[in-house]
């Protein structure tokens, strides 16, 4: 049973929501999911989107950047203990809460910490080679949170651990390439080396309007991969109960179409970035309900 909260952590896990809801994303963050777990995912969900943030801000230099992160893993580490936030406002309301929830839903720190490595990998690393190095980079920026969100709803099962990691990757994944256009004008590229250099594609073709036949080849192969990930991992929707197993059906659903739409474009996210908008929820939802587990 998932832990109630203290009056006195209301206004902070208030807090953590609001920040929820102004971040869109195409994923459903926790609208479904039981009601008692919902600030839990809040708090996790607000301590990873405001560190991500701050990898994130290219007006301030790298060195900054991972000073600041490194400030929120000291703050990571006091609010775990119990301690005081060493830092104060604006942020310590998040601290609050996600020191509360890691103690009364026995979240492992690591996992929160590997996010935080994650951020910092971001602020250096803006090329991969391979693919391994890539998937040991969603290993630590993906998957935590899914492993987190079972650790709140009470789950501590290496089988449905795997199957989670396969589809927090799988939604990393289908990040990228959607985003393809608009990581690539932040100077970052994703799509491993490995991947499209033997297809010809060179990164002096990229930032025109259309992407070339051999990008487009590269990308085409890299959505196949994430395809097998998600089927790899379906599993852990069905591994759950009640409104979570519906909200990870969703996640699926979503991401699989995310993918889908980009595969309809002809793999040309310059072209067409595919989303998830509210129209498509009473579609997604159905599809969900009418799901058929895995055998």
């Amino acid at each position: 049973m998932v832990a109630s909260i203290p009056p006195g952590l209301g206004e902070a896990y208030d807090a953590c929501a609001r920040l929820a809801r102004r971040h869109y994303e195409n994923f459903p963050v926790a609208w479904l999911v039981p009601s008692s777990m919902r600030p839990h995912v809040a708090a996790v969900y607000a301590f990873a989107r405001t560190a991500d943030d701050v990898a994130d801000e290219g007006q301030l230099p790298a060195s900054e950047r991972l000073r600041m992160l490194a400030e929120w893993r000291t703050r990571l580490l006091a609010c775990a203990e119990g301690r005081p936030d060493p830092a104060g406002p604006p942020h310590d309301v998040i601290f609050r809460a996600l020191g509360h929830s890691i103690r009364a839903c026995d979240l492992p720190v690591a996992l929160l910490d590997d996010l935080l490595s994650a951020f910092e990998q971001d602020v250096t690393v803006h090329r991969y080679t391979t693919w391994a190095e890539l998937l040991v980079y969603c290993r630590r920026s993906a998957n935590p949170v899914g492993r987190l969100v079972l650790r709140i709803a009470g789950h501590r099962d290496d089988d449905l651990d795997r199957a989670s990691d396969d589809v927090c990757t799988a939604l990393q994944l289908t990040n990228f390439w959607q985003d393809f256009a608009r990581d690539w004008a932040a100077g970052r590229l994703y799509l491993p080396r490995d991947e499209y250099v033997p297809l010809g594609a060179r990164e002096d073709d990229l930032g025109r309007d259309l992407l070339t036949s051999e990008w487009r080849a590269a990308i085409g192969r890299a959505v196949a991969i994430t395809r097998e990930l998600f089927a790899d991992g379906r599993s852990v929707c069905d591994g759950v109960s009640g409104r979570l197993r519906l909200e990870l059906r969703l996640t699926w659903l979503g991401g699989m179409t995310i993918l889908d739409r980009l595969s309809a474009s002809g793999f040309d996210p310059y072209r067409f970035r595919p989303t998830i908008s509210r129209r498509d929820l009473p579609g997604l939802l159905w599809r969900a309900i009418v799901w058929t587990p895995i055998a």
